[in-house]
């Protein structure tokens, strides 16, 4: 994929496209995060994304993940009506390079010069402590300098804290964000009360539906529902239904794919263990997502 051209940004005033103040009442379901700009979605995008509609998913958040995918993320948001992250993620910096960082800062520039309203976070950023053989202190580099990023332009941050919430949280002391996202969280109480005091919500998808997954689901029900957003990480972290295991795997069974419709039933299995009907969960989960990135109109 070609650098994007800042110039080429979807704008109010450009024909196609409709701002209209938000009525958070007309949205259902939100996926915080997906990646529709995945190569599992090539083939089916468009069916994929009018599935999820269909059923009640009526915004998703789409994170960039590397500079190659800034492009395409604010484009898919456009064309789907759903709203889109700029950011380096912690397993890409390992090829990234410290160029980046500027046109980041330039694309979020030009996103802000032409008031788009689809623009709402930096991320996908963070740290991750699980894949052996990463640049520590570049992955905190490219945190930290995001992080300044964010801070710059007022925008909250979408985070992956995979086995590193104590290092995430020493950066956000050190450099002050409005808020944001704990993407697939999986840490302490402990952590999740520190990172609500600074303003985040907690992102909880696919794993909390496995039955061992004993303590998210705890977290899951025990957290104040204020603090919680409903995601898929499409095509990750794929739901108890989904999943395919090794035995399977090994006689030819193919790994599912997640997708955003999944949503429903992920919501589905939240409202049980927290004892409330998936309505009150769809309103309470819509009105923390809109409400941290204060969303006036799309």
């Amino acid at each position: 994929m070609s650098e994007m051209n800042t110039a080429s940004y979807p704008c109010p005033e450009e024909p196609g496209f409709t701002a209209r103040p938000i009525n958070t009442n007309s949205y259902r379901f939100v996926d915080s995060h997906c990646h529709l700009d995945a190569l599992e979605f090539e083939q089916d995008l468009e069916a994929v994304r009018l599935r999820a509609r269909e059923g009640g998913v009526d915004l998703c958040l789409l994170p960039a993940v590397d500079k190659m995918s800034f492009e395409k993320v604010a484009r898919l948001a456009h064309q789907f009506k759903d709203v889109y992250a700029l950011g380096i993620h912690p397993l890409y910096t390992t090829k990234a390079k410290e160029s980046d960082l500027d046109f980041l800062v330039e694309c979020v520039s030009s996103a802000q010069k032409v008031h788009d309203p689809r623009m709402i976070a930096i991320g996908e950023i963070g740290l991750d402590k699980s894949v052996p053989g990463l640049n520590w202190d570049k992955q905190v580099f490219f945190y930290e300098t995001q992080l300044r990023t964010a801070s710059e332009f007022n925008l909250p941050v979408v985070l992956h804290v995979r086995q590193s919430v104590d290092f995430i949280l020493k950066g956000l002391r050190k450099i002050r964000v409005c808020g944001g996202i704990a993407h697939a969280f999986n840490g302490s109480l402990q952590q999740a009360h520190q990172l609500i005091d600074l303003g985040f919500k907690l992102g909880f998808g696919g794993a909390l539906t496995y039955p061992r997954a004993l303590h998210l689901r705890k977290l899951a029900k025990e957290l104040p529902i204020d603090c919680i957003v409903l995601e898929t990480d499409s095509p990750d972290i794929v739901p108890s239904w989904l999943y395919v295991n090794a035995e399977r795997r090994s006689k030819g069974a193919l790994q599912a794919r997640n997708e955003p419709l999944e949503i429903l039933k992920i919501a589905a299995e939240l409202s049980s263990l927290r004892g409330i009907s998936k309505e009150e969960l769809m309103y309470a989960t819509r009105q923390n997502f809109f409400s941290l990135f204060n969303l006036n109109d799309l």
